[in-house]
């Protein structure tokens, strides 16, 4: 498995691990009967676990850039040492990312933030010209 696809598959982990650190936070605000419910009423969250639940939210949407890019890589058979490094720092960027949504750290979420996804574009401007 090439880097692209260990970080890919690495990402859709982390990806796990945030789903199951939103619900943990959800069950201490809610409790585990509402989390388990249909949840037709919102209750109050706390500012952590409204944090956490949109940490995974933006991950989702990053994920597919990158999924994108390291299909694009793979597919058009582009892999390089840009790309491997572009795809490890999308990973720590996503990494970084979950304290710094949940502990509040402004600037450096959008920061966090921005090295991910323009790690992902040049991975996709890379497939591209290369």
């Amino acid at each position: 498995m090439g880097a692209e696809t260990t970080a890919l598959a690495l990402a859709a982990v982390l990806q796990a691990v945030q789903i199951g650190l939103a619900a943990t936070s959800m069950n201490r605000d809610a409790g585990v009967e509402w989390n388990t419910s249909p949840r037709d009423t919102q209750p109050e969250f706390s500012p952590l676990t409204g944090r956490l639940r949109r940490a995974v939210d933006n991950h989702f949407e990053g994920l597919i850039l990158f999924t994108i890019a390291v299909l694009l890589v793979t597919v058009t058979d582009t892999d390089s040492l840009v790309t491997a490094v572009c795809a490890w720092l999308y990973l720590l960027a996503r990494l970084l990312y979950i304290p710094a949504y949940a502990l509040g750290w402004s600037p450096w979420r959008s920061a966090i933030w921005a090295v991910g996804f323009l790690a992902t574009m040049v991975m996709i401007v890379t497939s591209l010209f290369t």
